[in-house]
């Protein structure tokens, strides 16, 4: 039977009806649409038009007739039940079912779609992954490489470096053997017989050292010391405390020795040089976290804590340096300053080894201060933020070191120690670092030096200063190197008017962990052994020169011979003095100083000769030295006092007399005072001289430019060669070399100028000097072709070459030469 009804039709026809599936992405859009738009629906809602509603009325009424018709007939109760409730549930069930199936299928498209992303995600992860452990094999591969040949490159030097100290040993040993056969044949015939033992024992040694040095991992808690016989005769260290002004030098020994000598420098900076000893019971207590007991072999360490790059220069024992090793103090914040630079040239100079103090790490933003704990117990406390500011510090002075030619790295990381110089970090307030500083300074020279601090009884000594002790008079401080000083010794030292020959009457040391320098109860001695800082008191020490070096007479020894030795000290200073008197005047604090300052004064770049030298502070007597000088050349009636103090009265003096004097602490310092001295002199005797000075100049008459016959002459000129100035004199070579009067002024383009250079045109009036009658006149003295040039003389050329040679160039100086042959000047 047909339906009749279209919205029944049209629901069935929607419900077998499929909807339409892409291959690719399955709903399409439009009946993804649909079937969303179908779920939001009411369940009870369905569409009609309004002919259909009356069509379905007249249906179901007919319906409901023959219901009743048929229940009448069956005798029952009907059950009504109208198209209205019916319909809706049938057409909610439909939809329904179609939401349903909708819905499924969107969200396993979804799932699929998602699948699909993380399946490409994780194949591109694994792709990468791959990659990057590719390249982190290659890396390791040429990292092996590059440490195979290294490794080779090193065992290659060890063997040159092995081969050349066994010929330098040798060497050694037969000149040792020579000077002992001299002094002693009896010595020489038994240490011969024991050399072939001593030899033997060496071998062993060297053995030894080479099983530890395989062993040694670089670190100072086991940096390897080459072991030593237990009664080993070693003598401290002495080092030496270098670095720019204010990089920290004092304070650092303040912070070693607890004490606070920087509160009494001028402004913080060393004024003299001051030596401490460290005994080693102390640099165990400092280094017990470090576990330095079993390694300590030394009895101490000596430390000199200078006042400046030029003192280490001057602190030695002649014919070999004072120090044994240096310690280079570098500001962090700043890097490496001038006078650290100088400092590292006379360390490469010297073949001086070094270690490098990094100081101020405290002013790091945000440090966590850690009292006196080494460097790496201290950086585990600090945060992210200033571990980075440290390492990029370090980084950035490595590659300033690197620009001098010299590697370096912090110590804790350096596996090439002595080829690369090791970098530790400190505090001088706070006291970090300071234990691996000490360690590493002792571990190092016992294992490098072991044959320079081997004790020796030949005695040497330099002095530090000359000073007045209240209750001791005139005292030396003294850095005794080797041998033993004994009180009653008789010595030899280094004076001015000559050697002095004195006895020393006592032997004074500053108690352990203090300087010479501050006042305070001394121990007496009976006699004191290498290496020490020690203060000498005896008769004559006035004249005593600092810097130079202090003889021991033996009972055996020449007297005449040690004197002879002690004036050559001074000698070699004295040499350099100007023996024609004419100079500066000299003075400084110590011998070394003064050859210092006098060497500075000799280069080419400064080239200042000097008069006469003194050490010590400035009297009376040499402002009077200097005032001779007034009368010959005044511009070197000068003194030049490095590091040294000026009396009252001689500063009186000088401003009587008008002698300059000059101080300075630093040498560059006095020479630019001096510098700025001599420009001042100079310009004033330029003015002074300005009407004498005759600059060289050739001129030539342009034709139809005659514009004043008689004086004043006006001429326009083209000039040749030289220079044109005001009130230059004029002359005509080719008529006798007459006279014509001086330039009074040039004009070019109707503007006064002062001057006019070669190939420019300029109008000149020349105004004659002489008296009327003799008044030169142009077409009856001289014509259009003579030619006008400058009247030079040996006054003008001598004014030239003293104030004016920098304004010649090389074309007028010729010139100049040319016109002096022209003029027959000799």
């Amino acid at each position: 039977m047909v339906n009749k009804n279209p919205s029944i039709r049209d629901e069935e026809n929607s419900e077998n009806k499929d909807p339409v599936i892409n291959d690719d992405d399955g709903y399409s859009i439009e009946t993804q649409a649909a079937l969303m738009a179908l779920e939001e629906k009411p369940e009870t809602e369905t569409v009609e038009s309004a002919a259909a509603k009356k069509k379905r009325k007249k249906k179901e009424k007919e319906k409901e007739k023959e219901k009743k018709a048929a229940a009448a007939a069956a005798g029952s109760t009907p059950v009504i039940e109208t198209a209205e409730t019916s319909k809706p549930t049938e057409n909610d069930s439909k939809t329904k079912g179609v939401g349903k199936k909708v819905t499924k299928l969107v969200r396993e498209r979804q799932e699929e779609l998602t699948k699909r992303k993380e399946a490409e995600e994780k194949r591109k992860k694994e792709e990468e992954e791959n990659l990057r452990k590719e390249e982190e094999e290659q890396k390791r591969l040429e990292e092996l490489e590059r440490l195979a040949e290294e490794a080779k490159r090193r065992k290659k030097e060890k063997e040159k470096e092995k081969l050349l100290k066994k010929k330098q040993r040798e060497q050694a040993e037969r000149f040792d053997a020579i000077r002992r056969q001299l002094c002693n044949p009896e010595a020489a015939k038994n240490q011969t017989v024991s050399k072939p033992v001593a030899e033997e024992t060496e071998d062993r040694e060297d053995a030894k050292v080479v099983v530890e040095e395989k062993n040694e991992e670089h670190d100072t808690q086991q940096a390897a010391v080459p072991s030593r016989p237990s009664d080993s005769n070693l003598r401290s260290p002495i080092c030496c405390i270098m670095g720019h002004v204010d990089a920290g030098k004092t304070k650092l020994l303040d912070c070693i020795r607890g004490t606070n000598v920087q509160e009494g420098e001028a402004g913080g900076i060393t004024q003299q040089i001051g030596a401490t000893y460290f005994p080693a019971e102390n640099i165990r207590d400092r280094t017990k976290e470090l576990k330095a007991d079993a390694t300590l072999e030394v009895p101490g360490l000596l430390v000199i804590d200078t006042p400046g790059h030029e003192s280490f220069n001057n602190l030695r024992s002649r014919g070999s340096g004072l120090c044994d090793i240096a310690i280079l103090v570098v500001d962090i914040m700043h890097g490496l300053e001038p006078q650290t630079i100088e400092s590292l040239n006379l360390l490469k100079m010297r073949n001086t080894e070094f270690i490098v103090a990094l100081n101020k790490v405290d002013r790091l933003y945000g440090w966590k201060t850690c009292r006196n704990a080494p460097i790496r117990k201290a950086m585990k406390q600090q945060s992210e933020d200033v571990k980075n500011m440290f390492k990029t510090r370090v980084n950035e002075i490595v590659t300033q070191f690197k620009e001098q030619g010299l590697n370096t790295e912090l110590y804790y990381k350096n596996k090439e120690m002595g080829e690369t110089f090791s970098i530790v970090p400190t505090s001088a307030i706070s006291g970090e670092g300071i234990p691996d500083m000490l360690l590493l300074l002792v571990k190092w020279t016992q294992k490098t030096m072991t044959k320079k601090l081997t004790y020796s009884e030949e005695v040497q000594c330099t002095v530090l200063e000359v000073k007045v002790i209240e209750g001791h008079g005139t005292t030396i401080d003294v850095v005794l190197v080797n041998g033993v000083l004994h009180e009653g010794d008789q010595i030899v030292v280094s004076g001015m008017q000559g050697p002095i020959v004195t006895t020393i009457r006592a032997l004074l040391t500053p108690h352990p962990m203090k300087e010479l320098r501050v006042k305070g109860s001394y121990i007496h001695h009976k006699e004191i052994k290498a290496a020490m800082g020690i203060k000498i008191t005896a008769q004559g020490l006035e004249h005593a020169v600092a810097g130079a070096s202090l003889h021991v007479v033996k009972p055996n020894d020449d007297l005449k011979y040690i004197k002879k030795a002690a004036l050559e000290d001074v000698e070699s200073v004295l040499s350099r003095i100007d023996r024609s008197g004419e100079g500066v005047c000299v003075q400084a604090s110590t011998l070394g100083s003064l050859e210092s300052l006098l060497e500075f004064l000799k280069t080419p770049e400064v080239n200042i000769p000097v008069g006469a030298i003194n050490i010590g502070p400035v009297h009376k007597k040499d402002v009077m030295k200097a005032s001779v000088m007034l009368e010959k050349k005044r511009e070197y009636s000068t003194i030049l006092a490095f590091d040294v103090k000026v009396t009252s009265e001689a500063k009186e003096l000088a401003d009587k007399l008008g002698v300059k004097i000059f101080i300075a602490d630093i040498i560059y310092h006095l020479f630019d005072q001096f510098k700025v001295y001599m420009a001042n002199i100079k310009e004033e005797k330029k003015k002074e001289s300005a009407d004498e000075a005759v600059f060289p100049c050739v001129l030539k008459i342009i034709p139809n430019c005659v514009f004043n016959k008689k004086d004043p002459i006006i001429l326009g000129v083209d000039i040749l060669k030289g220079i044109l100035k005001i009130g230059t004199p004029i002359c005509i070579p080719t008529q006798n070399f007459i006279d014509i009067g001086r330039i009074n002024s040039i004009k070019i383009n109707d503007k006064l100028v002062d001057r006019a250079t070669k190939g420019q045109q300029v109008a000149i009036k020349i105004v004659g000097r002489n008296s009327e009658e003799q008044q030169k006149m142009f077409g009856r003295h001289f014509g259009i072709n003579d030619e006008l040039v400058s009247h030079i003389s040996r006054r003008s050329i001598d004014v030239l070459k003293n104030y004016y040679q920098d304004d010649l160039s090389m074309e007028e100086r010729k010139l100049l030469v040319n016109l002096k042959r022209i003029f027959k000047i000799q």
